[in-house]
């Protein structure tokens, strides 16, 4: 049975809806009109334990409304959920005990005291063992460099350092579920690399399930191998990073630097099913379908006719194939040749 288990989970929000204008508003105040908004629409979703899986959508989608359900802080208007064998919204304290939570732009700790006492108080609101709370404590200590701020009051340290602080926060009862709800929203290269790589640990060396919502690719890649997109509350599309990639992007490009400009592009044409040429300069470049033309195949047809003295090949870029999700463009059969631009 899957850790999280969602079927025909819907909600929907009741929205008071008012006229523009002084006359809008006391028609608003005398009789009120409502339309319900569909949030999330009859979603299916299941997720197995050790997971990592990044849940993507535009903003309005309804990731953080899912979210909100799976922890228990939102009851679904229709569907079936069950998280660690419960209904989160039924047995609210028992599904706080199974999951951590970590919102970018909310915090945990509490604001005027040290960063310890935060994490002293976790200890007791959760009756975590005084021996596993010092074995966690100590391990993310070193793990997310936490010593420098410890004993320094949460809102007096920086975004980066309190990221930090949450996601320890959010850990120290060993939970089976991580939700990350932009994780790394506002922070510096090194503050997200180290975030990154943490989460990629509990993954591997904890078992630990990890969702994940952000805007962020680089944190997808980084952390998660199942992507789900979800628009208009509605999942577009559920599987794995590595297959959206072979399904969507099939597509390659090879970029030479010649040692010098090619007295004519025929010949190297001739050597790539349908070419297309514009110029001739010193930087040429090749499109090819990957699945119909090995890459040694395009380099050997350019070096035939002319020197090369460099090249680079071009992977697709994950951004670019969830814009073309979002906006219905994918391409599943590929192009059917290559094309040279120079």
């Amino acid at each position: 049975m899957p850790l999280i288990e969602a079927k025909g989970l819907t909600k929907r929000f009741r929205q008071a809806v008012k006229d523009p204008g002084l006359v809008g508003s006391l028609k608003h105040f005398v009789t009120r009109t409502y339309k319900d908004k569909l949030a999330v629409d009859h979603i299916d979703l299941a997720i197995e334990a050790g997971e990592s899986v990044a849940y993507l959508g535009p903003n309005g989608a309804g990731k953080s409304t899912t979210i909100k359900m799976l922890t228990g802080i939102l009851v679904p208007t229709e569907g079936d959920l069950v998280v660690d064998g419960i209904v989160p919204h039924e047995h609210r304290q028992q599904n706080a005990r199974n999951i951590g939570v970590v919102f970018g732009q909310r915090t945990q700790l509490w604001w005027d005291i040290p960063v310890v006492e935060s994490f002293n108080l976790a200890r007791d609101m959760y009756e975590i063992p005084h021996d596993r709370y010092k074995e966690n404590l100590g391990k993310f200590r070193e793990i997310l460099g936490l010593d420098e701020f410890m004993g320094i009051p949460a809102g007096k340290i920086s975004l980066g350092q309190r990221m930090r602080a949450d996601l320890c926060m959010a850990l120290l009862h060993d939970p089976k579920i991580l939700y990350l709800d932009e994780p790394t929203i506002g922070l510096d290269i090194a503050v997200k690399e180290s975030i990154r790589r943490f989460v990629r640990s509990l993954v591997v060396e904890r078992g630990t399930t990890v969702m994940l919502t952000t805007h962020d690719l680089g944190d997808i890649e980084d952390m998660c191998k199942r992507i789900v997109i979800i628009d208009k509350g509605r999942i577009i599309h559920d599987g794995d990073l590595a297959a959206l990639k072979d399904n969507y992007a099939r597509d390659r490009v090879i970029h030479f630097q010649l040692a010098g400009p090619p007295e004519s592009m025929d010949p190297i044409c001739a050597g790539l099913p349908s070419c297309d040429v514009s110029g001739a300069e010193l930087h040429l470049s090749v499109r090819f379908d990957r699945f119909k033309f090995a890459a040694g195949e395009i380099a050997a047809a350019v070096m035939r006719h002319v020197e090369v003295i460099d090249f680079r090949i071009d992977e697709p870029e994950v951004e670019d194939l969830i814009r073309r999700v979002y906006l219905g463009q994918l391409d599943v059969s590929g192009r059917a040749g290559a094309a040279v631009d120079v």
